[in-house]
């Protein structure tokens, strides 16, 4: 008897999951889950996908913020994604900036998306990453995985509808 593959779907935090604001978002205030979102990832995680979030988050590493406001952040997300019901598997976010250092961690580089495809034991040819920038698309690609760019702040409703209806 066959398992079924375990599958998860990959995004973007800002432009994808929040509002762009062409700045860096770490600030409450700032913050604002694009239209459509929670429906999105209701319907994802109702198919079977693993929701995993992959983020650069550089003003870390340029010192503007700390790792802390990062993360209060990242729960005030997953508690508005909780109210429709929605849980995220996990967060991976590189604190580092190429102005302060070399990591590894940085996308383009798929490092954040293959760590996920060994910890959950997700088979790549049954997942998607869904980014706003081209440094997403490097980093999909890299980890082996359906990558999809989209607008910043574009709906991600006609994605989905295309991953669960198979034509990707």
């Amino acid at each position: 008897m066959r398992s079924e593959k375990r599958k998860a779907v990959f995004l973007d935090r800002d432009g994808v999951l929040n509002r762009e604001r062409g700045d860096y978002t770490w600030l409450l205030e700032d913050f604002q889950i694009n239209p459509g979102v929670l429906e999105a990832l209701a319907r994802l995680a109702d198919a079977g996908f693993l929701l995993i979030v992959i983020s650069n988050q550089g003003g870390i590493g340029k010192g503007l913020y700390q790792k802390s406001d990062t993360d209060y952040l990242h729960l005030h997300l997953e508690r508005q994604l909780a109210l429709g019901d929605v849980r995220l598997t996990e967060i991976y976010y590189c604190p580092h900036h190429p102005a302060t250092g070399k990591c590894l961690c940085r996308k383009p580089s798929g490092l954040m998306i293959e760590k996920a495809i060994a910890r959950f034991q997700l088979d790549p040819t049954a997942c998607f990453f869904i980014g706003d920038t081209e440094r997403d698309v490097e980093a999909g690609h890299s980890a082996g995985v359906t990558t999809v760019r989209i607008s910043p702040n574009a709906s991600l409703i006609p994605i989905v509808d295309r991953i669960l209806s198979g034509t990707f």
